[in-house]
Formats: C-alpha cells, sequence, structure tokens
C-alpha cells in the first residue's frame, strides 16, 4: 500500500535554525532527545542559500563559517530520518555575497542609476534573473542527489518589496518585452506602467512557485515539494507581490512564517490567519506555523526566551483557526534556557487531541469579506490605514462579541455564499459586478450584509465608478456634499478638533433617562433599531472617523446621523455647534427577504485603530441582526474575554474558547495568563446528553433547554476545546 505523502501526515514540527557558528557547537544527541520529547514529526533543516551547511561544490555557494569539511546538515538529516521524521531541506535565497556581484553582476538588482542594491554586507538578488532561474535550481538538485530531503522551504524567496523597483538589465527587457515599455520610475496608482508592473511582479512569483515544485518533483519525485514561505499578514504578502490565491493553488501544505508581534494585534491574528488560509487552501491540507521560542517584540531578541504563557497563548489561537504547532529556536545553543521548555506541554497536548484538531469543517455562518486586490487598488500606498484597518476592527469586534466568523476572499462570493447567514464587506472598495449581483441575490434570498465605509467604490481595475456597485441594494447613494474627517489616526492635541465628531442615535431618548431638564430633547417616539441596543441612556455616542455623505432612499431607516466637530479646548468653547443633522452615518433596509446595513461611518476602522467600545457594540449588534436569527452557541460570562471557534466533524461539533484577556500593554505579549469562569456555553439545536473538555480532561453534563443544551466549563486557561457528540 502506498504510503500517505508526508504533507497529509505530518502535523508537529521543530527547527533549530543554523547560525554560522553552530557547526562548531550543534549537539545531536541533545536536539534528537528534545525531538521525542515534543512529540515532533517532522523538521526543517537549513541546507543551503545564503549559507550552506553541506560541502556544496556549487561555485559562490558560501559555506558556513565554521564548516569545514563538515556536513552539519547530512548528519541532522541522518539522525532525523532514524527518527523517522520528515525532513524539509531549507534555503535562504534572495541576498549574496560580494563575490557574485563580481562573478554576476547581472543577477543583481539595480537602482535607477544601476548602482546595485543592497542590505547591509550583502547583495539583493533579482527575481526575475537566472540566480532564481538557473544557479538556485542547480543548488536543490545538488541537494536532492546528495539527501533525498522530502520537500524545501524557502524562507525569503519572493524577492525585492514593492518599495523597490528593480532598474536590472533582466527587468528592462523583461517588462518591455511583454509590451509594457519602460519601467515606471515611481510609485503611481494612477498611472497604467505602475499598475502593470505591479501584476507583472505577482505573476513573476507565482511562476517562481511553479518552476521550482517543477525542479524539485523532477529531481525528488512527485512528493518533493518546494514551498515559499507564506506570511499571515495580508498586507507583508501584497508588498512582496504573493497573490495568495493564485500561489496556494500550487501547494499541498502552507509552511507559515506568522511570527511577529504588533501594537495593533493581539492572539486572535493568529486564528484569523490560519481560518482565512485554510479558506484559500483547503480545510483538508495543514498550516504548520513557524512558533518562535524567542522574543519577538520590537525589539527583537532572538536569544531571550519567550514567556511560556505568550507561546502558549499564540500557539493554542493558532489550533483554534487550524493551525499546526513548529517549534523554532534560532541558534543550536542559547545561555538562556528557559525557551527549551516551553514547547514540550504545548506539543504533548497536541499530540493527545489531533483527533479534533483536523478533518473538520467551519461551522460559521458569518462572513468577513477580505480582498488582496482591494488593499493594492483602494488601499494602495495608505493599505494600513484604509482597507486592512476596517478588516482588523470588524475582526476584533466579532471576535469580543463572541460571534464565531470566517474570512471570505472576495472572488469567492458570486460562488459561495449559501453558507453564511450574513457577509460583512469592511470597506471592500474594490468590487465586481458579478460579486455586487451575487450581493443582491443573498440578500434578496434571505441574507444579510453590513457594507462600511466606501464598499464598492472602484471596478476591478481600481478606477472609480461613477455609482458604487450597491447603490440599488443598500438604498444609499454618495452626494457629492462633503467628506468629513480621514481614515488616519487623528492629531493627539486637543486645540486639533477636527475629528472631534459625534454621531447621533434616532429616535432620541434623553427625555426619558434620567438627568438635567433639557427643552431641546425631543419626546420620545417610538423604539430603537436592534443595531442600537445597550444605548438607550444615550443619544449620541463619539465618532471621529470618515464620512462620505450620501442620501438615503424612501424605504430605508436612518438609525443614526453625523453631528460635525466642534472645540475640546478650552472646556468653555465645547458645546456641540450643530447638534442634529439630516447626514446619514448608519442606515438599514429591507430588502427581498434579507437585510442590509450600511455604515456610512468608518466605526469599523474607528474600532481598529482607538477601540471604543460603542464602535464595537454597534458593529455585533448590526451583524447579529443582518443574519436575522439568533446565534447558535452563546457563552455567558464570556463577552469581550473569550473568543468563539466552531467546527463540524462528522456528527460531532467542535468548539474552540480561547482566553483574550490581555494583561499587558502591547496586544500579542503575555507574561501571564488570567484565568477565565466560569463560563455558561449554550448551543441550540442540539440534545447531546454530555460535553467532553480536552484540556480540562473532564466530561460534563448538559442541561436541555428549548431546542437546545447548556452546560459549565468552571474555568478557561489559555483554551479549551469542547467536543459534542452528535452536537453537529
Amino acid at each position: 500500500m502506498e504510503q500517505v505523502p508526508w504533507y497529509e501526515r505530518t502535523m508537529r514540527w521543530a527547527q533549530t535554525n543554523l547560525t554560522e557558528i553552530d557547526p562548531a557547537r550543534y549537539d545531536n544527541e541533545w536536539w534528537r532527545e528534545q525531538w521525542k520529547r515534543t512529540k515532533t514529526q517532522g523538521v526543517i533543516i537549513n541546507a543551503g542559500g545564503i549559507v550552506a551547511y553541506y560541502p556544496t561544490e556549487m561555485p559562490l555557494h558560501h559555506r558556513a563559517e565554521h564548516l569545514g569539511d563538515r556536513d552539519l546538515y547530512g548528519e541532522i538529516v541522518k539522525e532525523a530520518r532514524a527518527e523517522g521524521l520528515t525532513v524539509i531541506a531549507r534555503m535562504d535565497s534572495n541576498r549574496v555575497a560580494p563575490d557574485f556581484l563580481d562573478a554576476h553582476p547581472e543577477w543583481i538588482c539595480r537602482h535607477e542609476d544601476g548602482s546595485p542594491i543592497q542590505i547591509a554586507d550583502k547583495y539583493v538578488t533579482c527575481i526575475h534573473s537566472a540566480y532564481y532561474s538557473e544557479y538556485l535550481p542547480d543548488v536543490m538538485r545538488e541537494i536532492i542527489a546528495r539527501s533525498s530531503p522530502d520537500g524545501f522551504a524557502d524562507n525569503s524567496w519572493a524577492g525585492l518589496p514593492r518599495r523597490y523597483i528593480c532598474h536590472c538589465e533582466t527587468c528592462r527587457e523583461s517588462f518591455a518585452g511583454q509590451g509594457h515599455g519602460a519601467l515606471p520610475t515611481k510609485a503611481d496608482w494612477d498611472d497604467p506602467t505602475y499598475r502593470a508592473w505591479i501584476d507583472w511582479n505577482y505573476r513573476r512569483r507565482t511562476e517562481l512557485w511553479i518552476e521550482n515544485n517543477k525542479v524539485t518533483q523532477e529531481a525528488g519525485g512527485e512528493h518533493c515539494r518546494w514551498m515559499g514561505m507564506i506570511s499571515g499578514e495580508v498586507l507583508y504578502n501584497s508588498v512582496r507581490f504573493i497573490d495568495l490565491r493564485s500561489i496556494l493553488e500550487h501547494t499541498p501544505i502552507i509552511m507559515l512564517d506568522h511570527q511577529r508581534r504588533s501594537k495593533e494585534d493581539g492572539f486572535e491574528q493568529n486564528t484569523e490567519a490560519g481560518k482565512r488560509l485554510h479558506e484559500l487552501v483547503g480545510w483538508d491540507r495543514f498550516i504548520p506555523e513557524s512558533m518562535p521560542q524567542y522574543q519577538l517584540g520590537s525589539p527583537a531578541f532572538r536569544h531571550a526566551s519567550m514567556p511560556a504563557a505568550e507561546v502558549r497563548l499564540w500557539s493554542t489561537a493558532g489550533f483554534a483557526g487550524g493551525i499546526q504547532p513548529w517549534w523554532h529556536h534560532i541558534g543550536a545553543n542559547h545561555d538562556d534556557r528557559r525557551q527549551y521548555q516551553t514547547a514540550k506541554p504545548i506539543f504533548t497536548w497536541h499530540e493527545a487531541n489531533e483527533d479534533v484538531l483536523k478533518d473538520r469543517k467551519p461551522a460559521a455562518r458569518i462572513g468577513i469579506v477580505w480582498s488582496q486586490a482591494n488593499n493594492d487598488l483602494h488601499g494602495r500606498d495608505m493599505a494600513a490605514e484604509r482597507t486592512q484597518m476596517s478588516y482588523r476592527g470588524t475582526v476584533k469586534a466579532l471576535t469580543r462579541a463572541c460571534l464565531d466568523w470566517i474570512p471570505v476572499e472576495v472572488r469567492d462570493i458570486p460562488t459561495d455564499t449559501s453558507r453564511f447567514d450574513a457577509l460583512v464587506l469592511p470597506e471592500i472598495g474594490v468590487l465586481s459586478d458579478e460579486a455586487a449581483a451575487a450581493l443582491t441575490s443573498f440578500v434578496e434570498a434571505g441574507g444579510g450584509i453590513v457594507a462600511t465605509g466606501e464598499t464598492g467604490v472602484r471596478d476591478t481595475d481600481g478606477s472609480l465608478r461613477e455609482i458604487p456597485a450597491l447603490v440599488d441594494l443598500l438604498g444609499v447613494t454618495p452626494d457629492g456634499a462633503n467628506v468629513y474627517g480621514d481614515v488616519t489616526s487623528p492629531d493627539p492635541n486637543i486645540e486639533v478638533y477636527s475629528r472631534h465628531t459625534y454621531l447621533r442615535l434616532s429616535p432620541e431618548f434623553r427625555s426619558t433617562v434620567d438627568g438635567p431638564k433639557d427643552d431641546t430633547a425631543p419626546e420620545r417616539n417610538g423604539e430603537r433599531h436592534p443595531i442600537l441596543a445597550g444605548l438607550d441612556q444615550t443619544d449620541s455616542v463619539p465618532f471621529g472617523g470618515r464620512l462620505v455623505t450620501c442620501s438615503a432612499g424612501p424605504d430605508v431607516e436612518v438609525v443614526a446621523t453625523f453631528v460635525p466637530e466642534f472645540p475640546i479646548f478650552p472646556p468653555e468653547t465645547s458645546w456641540m455647534r450643530e447638534p442634529k443633522t439630516d447626514i446619514p452615518a448608519i442606515t438599514v433596509r429591507r430588502h427581498g427577504s434579507g437585510r442590509a446595513v450600511a455604515m456610512l461611518a468608518d466605526l469599523d476602522r474607528c474600532y481598529g485603530r482607538e477601540g471604543s467600545f460603542e464602535h464595537a457594540d454597534i458593529l455585533a449588534n448590526a451583524v447579529r441582526w443582518a443574519t436575522g436569527k439568533r446565534q447558535r452557541i452563546g457563552i455567558a460570562g464570556g463577552y469581550g474575554l473569550v473568543a468563539l471557534t466552531s467546527y463540524v466533524q462528522g456528527d460531532d461539533l467542535i468548539v474552540h474558547l480561547t482566553n483574550r484577556i490581555i494583561a499587558q500593554p502591547v496586544p500579542g505579549r503575555q507574561e501571564v495568563i488570567v484565568p477565565i469562569g466560569p463560563l455558561e456555553v449554550s448551543v441550540s439545536d442540539c440534545g447531546a446528553a454530555s460535553a467532553e473538555l480536552r484540556v480540562a480532561g473532564t466530561h460534563v453534563n448538559t442541561v436541555a433547554t428549548d431546542g437546545g443544551v447548556k452546560f459549565v466549563v468552571d474555568q478557561l486557561q489559555e483554551h479549551e476545546v469542547i467536543v459534542i457528540r452528535g452536537g453537529a
């Protein structure tokens, strides 16, 4: 019987990222024992590229400083094979030493003036040159001939980022040869030549992925696959010209390099990355993620141990997104030995519970739409602020509200809406006619959408539409009267009040709420829309974002209007000059059998940027209303503290609860885990008698409710995985 390919059976990975000093100090016996302790199934071993860890015969292929004639790479491969492990040869190939420049100046990236592009003491090689199409393939063939690895991973395979325009002779000739003329000299998204250059570079990365796999499969067999490391951060992939959807059509596994911490994102980003990538590559594929055991704050400390709590929170957030663990050290010997203890409990738990961590499908009925093209053509050089911040704010708001969601790539909308009750479009400015038509049909058939900001204002070429794509569905039309605010962060100076704006809620309630007499307060007239639930004691909420003025159709309900800026300082001047307008900020509309929300005020971007709780509450309420039904899984006691992700595995329901308490100033950094509980979990449409808690190691009895069950999780540390047999 033919063995299952390595990429369909290897779930737990290990990597000791060798440095040039390691040939003199690598302890084979200790690291082999560490593989055993951590239930490792596959190893990533430094082979070649910038540095070779074997006695290469390739000219200019630089051997590690302390290698001599030793074959350290080959020795580690032999040890791994003795343990029955999958072996991946690691490459890092985008930079070369000065002798390459002397021998092959045509392989090196160039500035417009012809000077070579240099980073530190290395020169950057051009991805369009023979270095990538001829030299590196020969390196891979040499490695395969020596050691027959199962596959290859390359760390910095994608070449120069977008901020550079390479003007080497190869680029000049290739770009012109495809009918584009001269290379652009600067970034200008309104220039067709610049946009053609962007497309040309995206295509080259996909071509390279295919070409490298052809090389490795021809030399090493059908299952010897080449994999460039993929970042989980959308904007990083965009600036590196990595078209995720296109490239991932050509790989059976994703080797995920998603390690950095940021001031904006917490641990939820790891769950989001896993779910988003699975939606592209399939839920039957593995996505092992390099999880550093060293500190990756700012600055990073490669030799210092990351707090064990942080590694646990990051890893378990990844498990919730369908990610597999991969411990990673820089160097083979460390003064700080705390890092060697962190992986074992995580990996041993994963091994014991891998049966419920694979072969499953997401159960979420809410989709959050994302798009690389939107980041490029609408976000342009401000994508972090204009597009990604809106997506980030939506993810955070729904996670905070314990709502279960899944990322949806915009190109899937025309063919893949039936599995959702609601779709959120966070500033999806670039929207095709096909997607717009599918969204309309989705809503008419009973689905719901929440469209924020300037969704639908551009076509797929990035050109502004005369009329936005979703006008007929949302019932709101830009009137060209004004644009308030900006996508950037407000000026913190209290003397500057251009962003000191508010939203007025409708109808107004303050006449019936305890407080001073207010002759301007209208009589309470009716009830508020469910989008404004929880805000009964206020008639206004802070805004501070961006709003393009629109007119609303006759069948559209305006639930909030815009209040223009007024002074912050001095206090004596801080009163609303224009307390009420008819400028729509949030609208709702029934269309066919479904529901549509236009979040004209960019609350998603604001929440991603400033974190105002009212913005998150309104966003979550809007999504709940758009679904038209109660959420199947509820978590009492976990609002704002626990993230929920659920899966179906056969007849069973698998529920991940992950701890989202932030105990440090920078989200994603953490030295302690703050326990949460008790939590009451309720599941509708379920009659199971018990639930199995895989982290606590216990079964809990369920209590029948009207059409469902409920049960209590006494305490949540970093996570819990609940298996409800027959609960699907």
